[in-house]
């Protein structure tokens, strides 16, 4: 029966990621879903969670401001705290069964009041009840690898380990930059900053200052809230923002007087031209100027 539940579980969350423009409502989780009669909730109270249905537990929740710190370890897998400061207490007890088994889990992370970031399948790799903590990797679910005390077997072994590592580096990335879209998104009301549209599942968040570079931290004023055409145009440098907060478009883009192929160029970027940026409402929020005036330069240099 844990099987069958917790693969509809994957299949829930996988639908509700979607349904919310990639985060799940933390109320939605509570509720959970009905399964053969029986309502499955996905979250409680405690991180480690098990519906009273299961044997083992179903999923693993934190927050950044939690009373149990989770964060990633120096060789790419994720440290995840007990529940406590007893080793056998039954929730660590089930994580580390769950590990013996080989479990699959689901792992929340808040990354905002009320919205929860997902990643799936999660395993837990190792027991450090001398640090309290669990070692999980995230996403490793591909990969099937020999025991046996070979050459071969050791080579797969170190393949796996090496998939693991990255793959749970690049998940914690997502969830680095899920909680930095809905921050922004959530500043800006969800909507785009630019054209005001209001569907979540066609919003972005922007960077100002693009990831991995110097300022391109993942703040919300180093964000902007926009949908996909006016992020992809902001991108290319089609469109500007100067540091008063006004969109400028490119003058090539103006110049063009006719588009036979629909309205797009002269509703969706020409009239954007000289309008004010949509602003949140904590000024704490706003966008910095100082990158914006770095980002614009860009912009006129790309003109």
């Amino acid at each position: 029966m844990d099987e069958l539940i917790r693969t509809a579980a994957f299949q829930w969350v996988e639908k509700q990621v979607a349904l919310h423009g990639g985060f799940v409502p933390r109320k939605l989780l509570d509720q959970g879903f009905e399964f053969q009669g029986t309502r499955i909730t996905l979250t409680g109270p405690q991180g480690i969670w098990k519906p009273a249905v299961m044997e083992l537990p179903l999923s693993i929740y934190s927050r950044p401001d939690g009373p149990y710190p989770d964060f990633l370890m120096e060789d790419g897998f994720l440290l995840y705290r007990y529940r406590g400061t007893d080793p056998n207490h039954k929730d660590n007890v089930g994580l580390r069964i769950a590990m013996h088994q080989r479990v699959p889990l689901i792992y929340f992370y808040r990354a905002k009041e009320g919205k929860c970031l997902a990643e799936w399948p999660v395993y837990i790799e190792e027991d450090q009840p001398e640090n309290l903590t669990f070692v999980v990797s995230v996403g490793a679910h591909n990969f099937i690898y020999s025991h046996q005390e070979t050459d071969q077997g050791q080579l797969v072994f170190e393949k796996e380990q090496l998939y693991r590592r990255y793959a749970t580096t690049e998940a914690i990335h997502r969830l680095h930059q899920g909680e930095f879209r809905v921050r922004v998104l959530s500043a800006y009301q969800e909507q785009c900053a630019f054209c005001r549209l209001r569907h979540l599942e066609l919003l972005d968040a922007a960077h100002i200052i693009p990831d991995g570079e110097d300022g391109g931290e993942p703040v919300v004023p180093n964000g902007l809230s926009l949908c996909k055409i006016h992020h992809a145009a902001f991108d290319r440098n089609i469109i500007g923002v100067n540091p008063d907060y006004k969109i400028i478009v490119r003058k090539d883009i103006l110049d063009i007087l006719e588009e036979i192929d629909g309205p797009m160029l002269k509703y969706g970027l020409q009239e954007m031209h000289g309008q004010d940026l949509l602003l949140p409402g904590r000024r704490n929020d706003w966008p910095d100027r100082e990158r914006l005036d770095l980002r614009f330069n860009q912009f006129k240099e790309a003109s």
